[in-house]
């Protein structure tokens, strides 16, 4: 089966894969930020459940569409004839960058099921270590696809 059709909107497929990815990102970066911030005030307090709505409505209406995009397109831009080199090796590294943020954004999105019903799954201390995590994989990934350094 032969996908050459894919070549012509091979830009349009990049430029959406990384506009998808920046969303993608953007919502890793800041809902673990929304969570030290949560972690700060008490079970109950009004400022409590502003937060469970922002957490909710980023990862449903941002991240998750998003993450779905960024599969999409990239899954369009593996399978566009000519993109991937398979015997380079600096796609596993990429690939194991994408395992790292899928990761981090189910642990996100399972957090967020934790704070709605009040329960507070990891310290401050930890949010602000969950925070770096998408930023580790975003240097591994752009350094693989960009440098291929092996």
């Amino acid at each position: 089966m032969t996908l050459d059709f894919l070549a012509p909107f091979y830009l349009w497929t990049k430029s959406l894969h990384l506009l998808s990815v920046f969303a993608w990102m953007a919502g890793l970066f800041y809902l673990p930020r929304l969570y030290v911030y949560h972690c700060q005030v008490a079970v109950g307090d009004p400022r409590s459940e502003t937060f469970k709505v922002m957490e909710r409505r980023l990862l449903r209406a941002i991240m998750n569409p998003a993450m779905i995009a960024a599969y999409l397109f990239g899954i369009l831009l593996v399978l566009t004839p000519g993109v991937v080199d398979w015997r380079a090796g600096w796609w596993h590294g990429k690939l194991a960058g994408i395992v790292a943020l899928t990761w981090v954004h189910h642990d996100l999105a399972r957090a967020r099921k934790g704070f709605a019903a009040d329960r507070r799954p990891r310290s401050e201390r930890g949010w602000r270590i969950m925070n770096e995590v998408p930023t580790l994989a975003l240097i591994l990934i752009v350094v693989m696809v960009i440098v291929k350094p092996f």
